[in-house]
């Protein structure tokens, strides 16, 4: 298992590198002169010259890019141009909407996902099953921006349920996390689903119900188990495209997280937070997948032995 750690770390580390670099290429591929766009037509050249020294821009591409690289190094990537405080205490002061808009759309999308899953689990090809797979495709293919706008329309403007956007209390949370996890909610109620039905034909399964137990039960007893590491997995591997789609969401809903700092810090041409705030998302990724790993490890005794699944 030490083995199987350390070797997630090398990738996962390997991966944080690649998109911080690839990060760095597209700043400096963008049109224009960030310095001359920030200060606009009345600056001078010496104005122009000493920002772009500020930003980092100054000097050939190799050494902005190993100055880059010491600023990854020490986690220093200087003051933001908008704000006057160091980029990575603004990136953090952002984190925890981020964090909490995700971990309730996970929330959501597990106990949702595998409800559904069981339910289309306990009779395969039946007509349960059949609508729960049909609002599992639904749910997968829908945009999360017009599903977020839809949402803010009905449940906000006409139920007046809910506030539209912003933060600071559960009620503010519920429509962005909802939105969120649409998509996951779909993918997990497939695995489970399939990972669900194939268990409930194996022969211990089968031994379960010779005994007396009701379906039900051997489902949620038994078969559920040894479904966790599907959905454990899975969870791994989607944590990345869960805080791709928040930057969306985020937008939508004026929620003050990493999403939409980085987005107005695009637009304002804040170098110094886009780049911290992408090694924190890569970070925060390689740490939640090597956490899922782990997880996974915990519940199949073969992944730590090193045997095949």
């Amino acid at each position: 298992m030490l083995r199987m750690i350390a070797g997630r770390i090398a990738v996962g580390t390997f991966v944080v590198w690649g998109a911080t670099t690839l990060m760095f290429v597209l700043i400096r591929l963008a049109p224009g002169d960030p310095a001359g766009v920030l200060l606009g037509p009345d600056a001078t050249a010496d104005e122009i010259a000493a920002l772009r020294e500020r930003l980092g821009l100054g000097g050939s591409a190799i050494e902005q890019y190993f100055a880059y690289l010491s600023q990854i190094i020490t986690l220093d990537f200087g003051e933001s141009f908008r704000n006057g405080l160091p980029a990575m205490q603004v990136v953090l002061s952002r984190l925890p909407a981020t964090v909490q808009l995700t971990l309730a759309a996970t929330v959501v999308a597990v106990v949702v996902g595998l409800g559904l899953g069981m339910i289309a689990a306990r009779r395969p090809d039946g007509v349960v099953d059949r609508i729960v797979s049909t609002i599992s495709i639904m749910f997968q293919g829908m945009p999360t921006f017009w599903v977020g706008i839809m949402l803010i329309l009905l449940v906000a403007l006409v139920l007046r349920l809910t506030p539209s956007s912003g933060a600071g209390t559960f009620q503010h949370l519920i429509l962005p996390a909802v939105t969120l996890s649409l998509p996951f909610t779909a993918i997990i109620a497939r695995v489970s689903r399939a990972t669900l039905t194939e268990s409930m034909q194996e022969p211990y399964i089968q031994t379960a119900l010779a005994k007396g137990l009701t379906r039900s039960e051997a489902l949620s007893g038994h078969a559920l188990r040894n479904s966790l590491g599907a959905v454990v997995t899975i969870i791994g591997l989607q944590i990345g495209a869960l805080l791709g789609g928040a930057v969306v969401v985020e937008n939508v809903f004026a929620w003050p997280g990493l999403g939409t700092l980085v987005v107005q810090s695009v637009s304002n041409r804040d170098y110094a937070v886009v780049q911290a705030a992408v090694l924190l998302i890569a970070f925060i990724v390689l740490v939640l997948n090597l956490l899922a790993d782990i997880a996974n490890a915990l519940l199949d005794p073969r992944i730590r032995r090193g045997a095949p699944a």
